[in-house]
């Protein structure tokens, strides 16, 4: 007989499985049904995956019942099937794995971040459904995994130990501030669950390698328990109707080493992880002998102070670095279209916060007035992550600092309805300057169970955008007025087929795209290929240079986000530093970029890493030395 999970675990460290729906939506099986009915339809594919991965090096399999309990069944009218699902997922599991596996069960989070959705006793009542079914077939332990709250983290805790004595573990959903969504900090969570009966504690989903070591080194002090690790295989991307990820099985078997060495004894994966991923950390942690059952995890050092240039108070004034008032407002200045017709353009983007708290933004946005940008441009709830509206930033910073705003707007999170209504606000604004992008889909960001909209395309977006500067709405009647606006294209050149990117482009400019945007690119000889690609165009093309902040942040770049390919060279360079260190090495590069990059083109993109805008700065004005453009 194997040991008992516990034990196992202080002997050594065990491999994960990988993802099952995105695996099974890879396999073809679509998006928007319920993957859990499969295991009554087709157990015969359930327990292939399953194969799959203890073929790999699995030693922890999950069941197929991640959603299988009575609310999200309920979507699907499967209500009724729910004892049988979960008890069919057991005993698919266990007849796929060997002797040396365990089989626990997985039971997903049912608020997921909805703090009001469902009541408690609706959620404890489910909870319990399936923790019966599951029991009553024997797994080896029970996963309660992508939850997102403490408070029902902990209840489904104290059901499992009215039931069983069996290994619990307790896997959260977190970003990379060091609590649960509800505010419970990571430190006390783990040790109130370890208190009440959970055995291994843990991070899976909603980021990558990058993001969960983040959230592990956030904890802020030792956990007195093992951790499970199960990270997604990056960003995904949405590129012609399909969802794919970019993190790939060498880079999971590097961090699974790097997890081990923070205390982790189970490493998996999930969503758009592989058995293929799942084979790589499995050798890398072969010999990997770990030292206790504990886990060692780094204090979190405290965020660098950063001088916020606002004054307080109900005549708040945002000053400039001389102590002036920076206020005046925009009158009749050129677009940007026209401006880099005739000299270097600089177009610098900051991030929107995540809380209410505009501080640091507005103080970013004054430094980057200061030094001479042409705009300040801000994304629309990047990464599907849940930010403050860049429309009344947009305004703030116009009205406030002077400064022409350019607001991404993005076809996931607005219908045609809410979509003509935001540029016609935008237009009431005296906001001109738009960017179309497509946005990352809502399931990957911090509320899952939100819907992705994609009413339009981008094509469709730059195209009813420009109709509406003719005066016609999107339903085609007349409007009174006609609208202004200069409407970006975004471009990803870090691409296998520069060439197919490049007929997309076009294909973008001939629906009204008046100026271009790219991601950003961190080889010279890249950079030179999409000068010569795109010489043709009739628009300008911003090319967009990112300073890297430190090593782990080039590695998650590279690794973890779509669209982003740096050569070995920068990561090399880059390798190993961090803090202020890795900020300097990173303006260096971006400034060897620029070297190349301002001959070639004279509209300039920075993207701010972390709302470090002092490196921005830096590097606007070394555009304006290396150009000799006197900007005030």
């Amino acid at each position: 007989m194997k040991p008992d999970l516990r034990t196992k675990l202080k002997q050594r460290i065990l491999t994960g499985d990988g993802a099952m729906g995105t695996y099974l939506y890879q396999m073809g099986f679509p998006v928007g049904v319920s993957y859990e009915e499969l295991n009554m339809t087709r157990p015969d594919v359930i327990e292939g995956v399953h194969r799959r991965y203890y073929e790999a090096g699995a030693r922890v399999i999950e069941t197929n019942t991640f959603s299988a309990n009575s609310v999200k069944l309920s979507k699907y009218g499967l209500e009724p099937d729910m004892e049988a699902i979960n008890r069919a997922g057991v005993r698919i599991a266990k007849a796929a794995a060997g002797e040396d596996a365990y089989v626990v069960g997985a039971i997903g989070s049912i608020r997921a971040g909805k703090l009001k959705d469902v009541r408690t006793s609706e959620v404890s009542d489910a909870l319990e459904r399936q923790l019966d079914a599951l029991l009553v077939e024997g797994v080896d332990g029970i996963l309660f995994e992508t939850f997102y709250d403490f408070d029902e983290m902990r209840l489904a805790l104290g059901l499992a130990r009215k039931r069983t004595q069996l290994p619990v573990l307790c896997q959260f959903a977190v970003e990379d501030v060091g609590r649960t969504q509800d505010g419970t900090g990571l430190l006390n969570a783990f040790a109130l669950l370890k208190d009440e009966g959970a055995d291994v504690v843990g991070f899976n989903c909603r980021s990558g390698p990058n993001g969960i070591m983040r959230a592990v080194e956030s904890i802020g002090g030792p956990v007195e328990l093992p951790l499970s690790i199960f990270p997604n295989a990056g960003i995904p991307d949405y590129v012609d109707g399909k969802y794919k990820y970019s993190a790939g099985p060498d880079y999971f078997a590097e961090t699974a080493l790097q997890f081990a060495d923070r205390g982790a004894r189970i490493i998996g994966g999930c969503c758009g992880t592989t058995p293929e991923h799942i084979a790589a950390m499995a050798k890398a942690l072969e010999d990997y002998a770990p030292i206790g059952g504990a886990a060692a995890v780094a204090i979190a050092a405290p965020p660098e102070a950063e001088v916020i240039v606002i004054e307080a108070g109900a005549a708040e004034v945002v000053k400039n670095a001389s102590g002036e008032r920076a206020d005046t407002p925009i009158v009749s200045e050129p677009s940007l279209v026209d401006t880099v017709k005739v000299r270097h353009t600089v177009i610098v983007e900051l991030d929107p916060p995540r809380d209410l708290d505009i501080a640091k933004f507005m103080a970013g946005a004054a430094a980057i007035k200061a030094c001479g940008a042409d705009a300040v441009t801000m994304a629309d709830n990047s990464l599907a992550v849940t930010r403050m509206s860049n429309l009344a930033l947009a305004a703030l910073v116009k009205d406030r600092i002077g400064l022409r705003p350019l607001v991404h707007i993005a076809c996931r999170d607005r219908n045609l309805i809410g979509t003509q209504s935001h540029l016609m606000g935008l237009d009431a604004l005296g906001i001109d300057h738009v960017l179309a992008v497509t946005g990352d889909p809502a399931r990957f960001g911090d509320l899952p169970d939100s819907s992705s909209v994609y009413d339009l395309t981008s094509f469709e977006m730059i195209r009813m955008t420009k109709q509406l500067n003719d005066g016609i709405a999107f339903s085609g009647k007349p409007l009174k007025q006609k609208a202004k606006f200069v409407v970006g294209a975004a471009f990803n050149p870090n691409v296998k087929h520069l060439d197919k990117a490049v007929q997309r482009l076009e294909k973008k400019i001939a629906s009204g795209a008046d100026y271009i945007m790219t991601q950003p690119v961190y080889d010279p000889a890249l950079m030179e290929k999409i000068a010569e690609a795109t010489k043709h165009l009739p628009v300008p093309v911003f090319i967009g240079i990112m300073p890297l902040a430190s090593g782990r942040n080039a590695e998650y770049l590279h690794n973890e986000v779509p669209g982003i390919q740096l050569p070995d060279e920068v990561r090399k360079r880059m390798a190993g530093l961090e803090g202020a260190a890795g900020r300097a090495e990173g303006v260096r590069i971006s400034r060897e970029l620029l070297d190349i990059a301002v001959g070639h083109f004279k509209g300039i993109y920075f993207m701010t890493p972390f709302m470090f805008y002092e490196m921005a700065v830096e590097l606007t004005e070394y555009v304006w030395a290396k150009t000799g453009v006197q900007r005030r």
